[in-house]
C-alpha cells in the first residue's frame, strides 16, 4: 500500500483539516502510486503560519553557530540517504536517476555551504567620519518566510530556499509542487532528525490556488520566496507589493548557446545533447536555442540530429536511460501543442522527433521523443516561448554581432553559453550578453550551489538564490552607529 503523508505542522504529523487528499503517481509508469497527500484548506496554512511565528522568537536569539551545527548533522543525514531517496525522486518526477542522484548532492552542498554561512554571516564594518565613533553593518533575520518550489528539482531547490532561510534565523512554511511533495516530506524529515525545533519548520502540501494563494497574503508572512512560470511570478509580485512584502522570484528561461565556427564541435554537441535533453528539458535553464554560425552549421546540426535519434528514453530507474518521461500529461500535452506550432504556424523545419512515445512499455507513462526544430527564425514561437520540454530550436547566424542580437531577443535572460576559442569572441560575449549567467565552452546548465543564481528581464526581480546572495535575500540590513566621544556630534554637519 502506497504511503500517506501528512503536513508537518508545529512539530507534528498531522492530516489536514479538509479530510481530503490527492495522489501522486510515477510519470514514466502511472499505475505506481507513490504515494497520497493532504489536499491543504487555509486553514491548514493559517496552523502552520502560527507555529512558525511562535517559534520564530526563539530561533532568532539561537547563535547562528548553533544553528550552522543543525546543518552539519543535516549534510550527513542527506549523505546517508541519498540513493534511497534519488529512487523516490526519480519515481516521483521522473527524470533519471543519474540526475536523480546530482539533484540530492546539490542539496547535500547546499547544506554543508549553510554550516559554513552560519559561522560567518559577514556584516561590514567602515570607518566613521567622526572621532570616537564606530559604523557598521549587521543582517537580521524577518520572521516567517513562505517558500514556494517547483517540481523539477524537487530537493535542490527545495534546500536552496530553506537552509538560507533557518540559518538566517527565519522559521518556514514550505509548499512543494503538487507534482513532487514527497521529497520535500522527505527534506523535513531529514530537518527534524537533525534537531530543528517544533514550529521552525512547516510543511503544508495542496493546491496553489488554495495553499498557495494564501500563503503569498497572509498578513503574519513576512517574504515570499517562489520559483516556477514568469505569468505566476508575476501575480505574486502584485500581490506582495500590495504590502510591500518582501519577494524574491526566479522564473522562466529561453536560454541560448551559441556555437561560432572556430569552436570545438565535439564538446559543443554533448554541451547541446545534455542541454536540451537533460532532464528532459524542463529546467528554467535547459538549452531550447543553439545559435550557430553558418559555416558550421550543417554539419553541427547533422550531427547533433544524429546523437539525438540515439539517446535511449524510458523509465529513469534504469541505469541505461538517458531520458526520462514529462512529468505529467499536462505537460506531455503543452510540448505536443508547440511541436504543432513549430510545423504549422513558424513553419520551421522538424528534423528530429516531434511525437508522443506510445509503445510498448512507454505507453505508461508521459515520454516524447527528443526533437529539434531547423531553420528557425527569431520571430517564432518557439524560438521566443518557453516550452519546458525536450524541444531544441535551431538559429543559423552570420557573426557574433548577430549571435548576441539573437539571444538577446527573448523577454528571458537566464542563462546562456558560448562555444569558441577566440578570447576575444569569449569577452565581447561576457560582456553583452543579457543574462544571469553565462557559460563558456560549457552547456547552458550546471549551476553550482555556492555561486549566485537568477536571472535578467522577466526571469526574475532582481534577487539571487544559491552562494552568499541567498542569505541577504531572507535577511534585513541593520546599520549600526556607536557613539563613545561622550558628547553630541553631529554627522553630515560641517564642523570644521
Amino acid at each position: 500500500m502506497a504511503e500517506v503523508f501528512k503536513n508537518l505542522i508545529n512539530g507534528e504529523w498531522v492530516k489536514s483539516k479538509s479530510g481530503k487528499t490527492f495522489e501522486n503517481r510515477n510519470p514514466a509508469d502511472t499505475s505506481d502510486l507513490v504515494g497520497t497527500f493532504q489536499l491543504s484548506t487555509v486553514d491548514d496554512v493559517d496552523a502552520a503560519v502560527t507555529a512558525a511565528k511562535e517559534a520564530y522568537p526563539a530561533w532568532r536569539d539561537t547563535p547562528a553557530p548553533e544553528r550552522a551545527e543543525i546543518m552539519y548533522r543535516v549534510a550527513n543525514i542527506m549523505r546517508a540517504r541519498k540513493d534511497e531517496i534519488a529512487q523516490l525522486m526519480t519515481r516521483e518526477m521522473g527524470k533519471v536517476l543519474a540526475e536523480t542522484r546530482g539533484d540530492m548532492q546539490e542539496g547535500i552542498d547546499t547544506a554543508d555551504f549553510a554550516a559554513g554561512e552560519g559561522r560567518r554571516m559577514h556584516g561590514q564594518t567602515v570607518p566613521s567620519e567622526l572621532r570616537n565613533k564606530t559604523a557598521y553593518v549587521i543582517h537580521r533575520p524577518m520572521g516567517v518566510w513562505g517558500l514556494i518550489t517547483p517540481w523539477n528539482f524537487p530537493m535542490a531547490i527545495p534546500t536552496w530556499k530553506t537552509f538560507p532561510a533557518i540559518t538566517t534565523g527565519n522559521t518556514i512554511v514550505i509548499k512543494p509542487a503538487t507534482d513532487t511533495p514527497a521529497c520535500t516530506a522527505r527534506l523535513m524529515e531529514i530537518l527534524d532528525e537533525a534537531g530543528v525545533p517544533k514550529g521552525v519548520i512547516n510543511y503544508v502540501t495542496g493546491s496553489g490556488r488554495v495553499v498557495g494563494e494564501h500563503l503569498i497574503n497572509h498578513p503574519d508572512v513576512k517574504g515570499i520566496s517562489f520559483t516556477g512560470s514568469s505569468d505566476v511570478g508575476k501575480r505574486i509580485a502584485e500581490a506582495t507589493g500590495k504590502t510591500l512584502k518582501r519577494c524574491s522570484l526566479e522564473l522562466g528561461g529561453k536560454n541560448g548557446q551559441i556555437v561560432m565556427d572556430d569552436a570545438n564541435l565535439e564538446i559543443a554537441l554533448e554541451g547541446a545533447l545534455w542541454g536540451a535533453f537533460g532532464t528532459t528539458g524542463q529546467r528554467c535553464t535547459a538549452t531550447s536555442r543553439i545559435i550557430v554560425q553558418e559555416g558550421v552549421h550543417d554539419e553541427f546540426v547533422a550531427e547533433l540530429v544524429k546523437r539525438a535519434k540515439a539517446l535511449k528514453v524510458g523509465n529513469g530507474l534504469n541505469e541505461d536511460v538517458q531520458v526520462g518521461p514529462l512529468v505529467s500529461e499536462a505537460q506531455r500535452q503543452t510540448v505536443a501543442s508547440y511541436v504543432k506550432i513549430g510545423q504549422e504556424q513558424d513553419k520551421a523545419e522538424l528534423v528530429c522527433g516531434g511525437h508522443a512515445l506510445i509503445a510498448g512499455d512507454l505507453i505508461k507513462g508521459w515520454f516524447f521523443e527528443p526533437t529539434i526544430f531547423d531553420k528557425v527564425t527569431p520571430d517564432m514561437r518557439i524560438a521566443q516561448e518557453e516550452i519546458f520540454g525536450p524541444v531544441l530550436s535551431i538559429l543559423t547566424i552570420k557573426n557574433l554581432d548577430e549571435a548576441i542580437e539573437v539571444l538577446n531577443g527573448t523577454i528571458y535572460g537566464l542563462s546562456s553559453s558560448i562555444y569558441t576559442q577566440d578570447v576575444n569572441n569569449t569577452m565581447r560575449a561576457i560582456e553583452r550578453i543579457e543574462a544571469g549567467i553565462t557559460y563558456v565552452n560549457g552547456p547552458t546548465i550546471g549551476a553550482e550551489c555556492h555561486m549566485p543564481f537568477g536571472g535578467v528581464k522577466e526571469t526574475g526581480n532582481g534577487h539571487r538564490e544559491g552562494g552568499w546572495t541567498a542569505y541577504e535575500i531572507f535577511t534585513e540590513m541593520k546599520t549600526v552607529y556607536i557613539d563613545y566621544s561622550g558628547k553630541l556630534q553631529r554627522a553630515q554637519i560641517d564642523n570644521k
